[in-house]
């Protein structure tokens, strides 16, 4: 099922962050995609929030993966952006958490499309965020591909 959702803010964004982490079940695996400053991030905010977690949420660039387990379930949010080769992936434990108890949120999912195709689709949300600078500097589309 795919839905195409258009925000008008930061505040719109996390919003809807929020709201689909109110339904994530463990095992979800949801990535992220989209440019630089779109607010994948900001996303991932509201998902944590939603989870429950109260914990400050950043983008994990520099170490690959950061785990909250405050929530309702724990949130294994991967950022990505620099890995040089997709087999680094299984360095910091991506079979563990993918197929563990939580819900992985990975910023930059394009990066291992490859990996990402391994994961059984009943299992996988899909969004990406797209700005339209003509729309307004804050406007995004999101699509969610769901299943």
């Amino acid at each position: 099922m795919r839905r195409e959702i258009e925000t008008n803010s930061p505040d719109d964004t996390y919003r809807l962050g929020l709201e689909m982490a109110k339904t994530a079940r463990p095992g979800d695996v949801i990535t992220l995609t989209g440019d630089l400053g779109v607010g994948k991030t900001v996303f991932t905010k509201g998902f944590a929030k939603g989870l429950g977690i109260d914990e400050d949420v950043n983008s994990p660039t520099f170490t690959i993966l950061q785990i909250y387990e405050e929530g309702r379930l724990p949130l294994y949010h991967f950022d990505v952006y620099r890995i040089g080769d997709p087999e680094e992936m299984f360095e910091v434990g991506w079979d563990e958490y993918v197929y563990g108890k939580g819900v992985c949120l990975i910023e930059w999912a394009d990066l291992i499309e490859d990996l990402i195709g391994e994961i059984p689709s009943d299992r996988l949300k899909k969004v990406m965020i797209v700005k339209d600078p003509e729309k307004g500097f804050d406007y995004r589309k999101i699509t969610v591909d769901e299943g």
